[in-house]
């Protein structure tokens, strides 16, 4: 039985798996409306126009969607064809690893589509800028926040104090 839950095992792999297909649909959507949005832009007159750098940032932007894409939906994949193999624990632990990189992957490709259009309108000092406070932003929210929750300590229940 699972310590705090009163899940057996199996119980708590399946909602645990459950749960990281449900995460996945969030990040998921923004990669996809990314992924839409830069394939768009090489069909622009302005695209053509763009500087070798511009165009080497934007499919930098594209290959970081590309592997994005693939990391964050292997786990959907992977849990459609072995779902009833007994392996959801084995999907969990890859799964998850595959998320982090994808999530990396996805603030990177972020970073780069941000990078090209402060580039293209502003400039190579606002580029800089701009990436900068992008990596800023998903490193400290996505990566070094929740470590500062403290994850080795069990949640708490919240309610008034006694």
């Amino acid at each position: 039985m699972a310590e705090h839950t009163g899940e057996s095992r199996n119980e708590q792999l399946t909602r645990n798996v459950g749960e990281l297909l449900q995460e996945l649909r969030v990040a998921q959507a923004g990669v996809q409306i990314l992924f839409g949005f830069l394939l768009s832009v090489v069909f622009t007159d302005r695209f053509h126009d763009a500087s070798g750098f511009e165009k080497s940032l934007h499919l930098s932007a594209v290959a970081l969607a590309v592997a994005a894409t693939a990391l964050l939906t292997a786990p959907a994949a992977w849990h459609r064809l072995l779902f009833r193999t007994g392996s959801r624990e084995r999907i969990l632990t890859v799964g998850n690893r595959l998320v982090l990189v994808g999530l990396v992957c996805l603030a990177l490709a972020i970073t780069s589509t941000v990078a090209l259009i402060a580039k293209v309108v502003y400039g190579g000092i606002a580029m800089v800028i701009m990436a900068a406070l992008c990596l800023l932003i998903f490193g400290v929210l996505w990566f070094v926040m929740p470590f500062r929750l403290n994850p080795s300590e069990p949640d708490q229940p919240t309610g008034p104090p006694k």
